[in-house]
């Protein structure tokens, strides 16, 4: 077992504003607002902050944060690319500042206004004004129509559908459990507004095979976290989070949303990479977690990410979806806040604080007798996960 980081490091503070599609406010307003509440959560002074991390696609700086804060001396400050695949890997790097004594208390944030300022997965990135390596490796995938995430989801999920016999109804059978979850958090967009099965099968289509109900929200707002050492977090206020693990992960072939190249694109090998590191670091396996985050932008991703995990055989995701085992009262409950599908799109930052709570024991979903979660980043890209454990 790799203890390099493994229980180092605890998350002592959690903060988030509202989700919603207009907040009205900047992002670096919501940045602050999360970031302040976390810190009040933790009962930790703001000059105390010395250290900060988030996503390359946040456009809120870590410094003016710290210049607001007072914060006195910043030791460490990082971020993460590659989008949602960064939902985990800012708390990882946070362990790693702490572990190391490189900082003592760092702030981990994501906020965006990703509705009402600015829309993702439009198709209109700008691609050809520049010739930099991204830009000119989408223009290969452009040409024929691969425009969005969702184009570019629905690729793998065709490819997967084809060779394990999944269907449309397997993913809305996704779709369905955790929008059940959302119709029970006061904090979720789609709060008292489930759907069921046909819901899911007469939305309308996005990209052959997803359905608009297949797909993520659009989301404005902020969640922050406070991360401090193992042993300091004995004397804050929260039970603490301890990190057991964290990882990120490339593999083979690996490109951003398109890697088409691979001998076999039914699977996410990046995931397996960060599977094998979180299980190897942490000691513990699948029949250790009681539940998961598992990052939903898309629902045909949930089902190879349930594979890479150990959770159910290769291409036997979809027998423990039929199954139920992922929906409430199941085997592994996964996305109790709603997911991305029906709490908000915060980037995945949102699912690693319901792991939190889940750990806390304060979800509003909360399954009994948590003592690990796991949590997912963002698939189809350079990806990143965690194990967050009681103890």
């Amino acid at each position: 077992m790799n203890e390099l980081i493994s229980n180092k490091a605890a998350i002592v503070g959690l903060g988030a504003t509202e989700f919603s599609k207009n907040s009205g406010r900047t992002e670096l307003r919501l940045a602050m607002e999360a970031t302040l509440a976390a810190l009040e959560d933790a009962g930790i002074d703001p000059s105390e902050v010395d250290g900060f991390s988030s996503y390359s696609v946040d456009k809120v700086p870590e410094y003016e944060i710290a210049r607001l804060l007072g914060c006195k001396d910043v030791k460490f400050f990082s971020q993460i690319p590659h989008g949602g695949g960064a939902a985990c890997a800012p708390i990882m790097h946070a362990a790693m500042a702490v572990a190391t004594g490189v900082a003592k208390t760092v702030v981990v944030y994501r906020a965006m206004n990703e509705r009402s300022w600015y829309r993702f997965g439009t198709g209109s990135y700008g691609f050809a004004d520049t010739p930099v390596f991204e830009n000119v490796n989408y223009g290969w995938y452009m040409p024929h129509g691969f425009h969005t995430p969702a184009a570019w989801v629905g690729m793998f999920a065709q490819r997967y559908m084809h060779t394990y016999g999944a269907t449309s109804e397997d993913f809305g059978r996704v779709a369905v459990a955790v929008r059940d979850f959302a119709a029970t958090n006061p904090n979720a967009f789609f709060y008292e507004k489930p759907i069921t099965l046909e819901d899911h099968q007469a939305s309308r289509w996005i990209c052959e095979p997803l359905h608009l109900l297949d797909c993520c929200q659009e989301s404005d707002g902020a969640v922050a976290m406070v991360i401090t050492s193992a042993d300091r977090a004995k004397d804050m206020k929260q039970k603490p989070v301890m990190i057991k693990a964290g990882s990120q992960g490339i593999a083979d072939g690996q490109q951003i949303m398109t890697s088409y190249y691979r001998e076999d694109i039914t699977g996410l090998p990046e995931m397996g990479v960060v599977a094998r590191e979180l299980y190897g670091q942490s000691g513990l396996g699948p029949d250790d977690i009681q539940t998961a985050v598992i990052y939903d932008h898309f629902t045909p991703f949930v089902l190879p990410q349930l594979e890479e995990f150990g959770f159910a055989k290769r291409g036997e995701a979809k027998d423990f979806i039929r199954a139920g085992h992922h929906a409430r009262g199941g085997k592994l409950p996964i996305n109790t806040h709603g997911g991305q599908l029906g709490e908000a799109y915060i980037h995945g930052m949102n699912g690693v604080a319901e792991a939190v709570r889940q750990v806390r024991g304060s979800s509003v979903n909360q399954v009994d007798d948590v003592e690990n979660v796991l949590v997912t980043a963002g698939t189809g890209v350079p990806t990143s996960g965690l194990i967050l454990s009681a103890s």
